[in-house]
């Protein structure tokens, strides 16, 4: 049983967006068809584990979801004298077959709404990410992104037919490349729970990044953050210790980096390059290439990294990319001018650890221990992440004996 339910939780929720596109392209009700997805999710973790997984397990959702939707219908028709007949036909094989996932994030990233409310929207119904952890990725306080993601399905049942049309739109994919992001964004470093990572996100937003490049294969934004996910997912075996620790970027074994993938990336990165960097995506992928080539810490370009986030920062203010700019900073100008730099969005990201995190690893870089402890603490207060949490306190307590002794 204990290697069965890991199996069955993947598995639903790579299922997930796929029937909800089946059913919201079949029957255009995005609230009720989520309701019947989850009812339908419910019902499988409780059979699959007890009865083992059905032929066609997403086959086998579809059909429970469709009875939950034709159940709920009924009711609201017996209360209103409708019709229930298209809600209870056969899903056609060719529905139950296709991958509509990449689909359904065009489809919920609709114009009628604001491009944040869409995303937030895609990432909570489709991309499977907690209101939590779409918050903790927008810096919003949790409240605020409910309300977001409530006023964003309010607008869509407001639509006339509003999943209609609208899959590979162009005007779309914008929204469609920040969702892909921050779904690899949370799958590569946890913002909550035990584990440094959700390698079930990251392959996703990967796998979905790639079927989108094929379909956009002269789209330098969606090649260049293909390279920049395959670039920072090639570290991961090096990230963390036997025991899941951390393992920061200076103290990883480089020699367990995926050469494979960061050729891939590189090569693709390369390819974009004709057309000059432009894309916040495309700077972001070329930072995380010079990161792939030095062979050691000290062989980092910190001067180019810094003039790429000095670029990215003023094509799309972001106290993220600041923050990082603050890094930077310090690696080519000392940590007194990266610490102004990070000073500068000490307001915006107030909520996150990130901020302190920071703030301590220049403090500890110009020799201030004192001070790095007291960030590192409240960096370490802050954070949900427990793998986060205990390389902060770690780094505290060894400041803090290496100064007693």
């Amino acid at each position: 049983m204990t290697e069965t339910l890991p199996r069955v939780e993947d598995l639903l929720r790579e299922l997930s967006p796929q029937v909800l596109g089946v059913l919201v392209r079949r029957f255009g009700d995005f609230d009720l068809a989520e309701d019947s997805v989850q009812d339908a999710l419910l019902a499988a973790a409780t059979q699959w584990d007890r009865d083992g997984l059905p032929d066609n397990p997403r086959g086998w959702l579809i059909q429970v979801a469709q009875r939950r939707m034709a159940d709920a219908v009924r009711a609201e028709v017996a209360r209103r004298r409708r019709e229930t007949t298209v809600f209870v036909r056969e899903v056609p094989v060719d529905a139950i077959e296709r991958d509509d996932t990449l689909d359904m994030y065009f489809l919920c990233c609709h114009p009628d709404l604001p491009p944040a409310g869409a995303v937030a929207l895609t990432l909570r119904a489709v991309g499977g990410l907690s209101t939590a952890e779409i918050a903790t990725a927008f810096l919003v306080p949790e409240s605020t992104m409910a309300q977001r993601i409530s006023r964003a399905k309010k607008c869509l049942a407001e639509s006339d037919r509003p999943f209609a049309d609208g899959a590979h739109d162009s005007t779309r994919v914008g929204a469609v490349l920040q969702v892909l992001y921050v779904i690899f964004t949370e799958g590569h470093t946890s913002s909550s729970g035990a584990g440094l990572r959700r390698g079930d996100l990251s392959a996703e937003a990967i796998r979905l990044t790639r079927a989108l490049r094929r379909l956009l294969p002269d789209n330098t934004e969606v090649t260049g953050l293909l390279a920049l996910m395959l670039l920072t997912d090639a570290r991961r075996a090096a990230r963390s210790g036997p025991h899941g620790e951390l393992i920061p970027l200076t103290e990883q074994d480089r020699s367990r980096w995926d050469r494979a993938q960061i050729t891939e990336g590189l090569r693709l990165l390369t390819a974009t390059m004709p057309a000059g960097l432009t894309g916040i995506y495309q700077m972001q992928a070329a930072v995380a290439g010079l990161h792939a080539e030095a062979h050691r810490p000290e062989d980092t370009d910190w001067a180019r990294i810094l003039q790429l986030y000095t670029m990215i920062e003023r094509l799309t203010p972001n106290p993220m990319i600041t923050l990082n700019r603050a890094v930077a900073t310090a690696m080519v100008h000392g940590p007194a001018a990266g610490l102004a730099v990070a000073d500068s969005v000490a307001e915006p990201l107030s909520r996150s650890h990130r901020l302190a995190a920071v703030r301590g690893h220049l403090q500890e870089m110009a020799g201030d221990h004192v001070a790095a402890v007291v960030e590192y603490r409240r960096a370490a207060q802050q954070t949900a992440s427990v793998p986060e949490r205990d390389y902060l306190l770690l780094r505290a307590a060894r400041l803090r004996v290496g100064d007693a002794k």
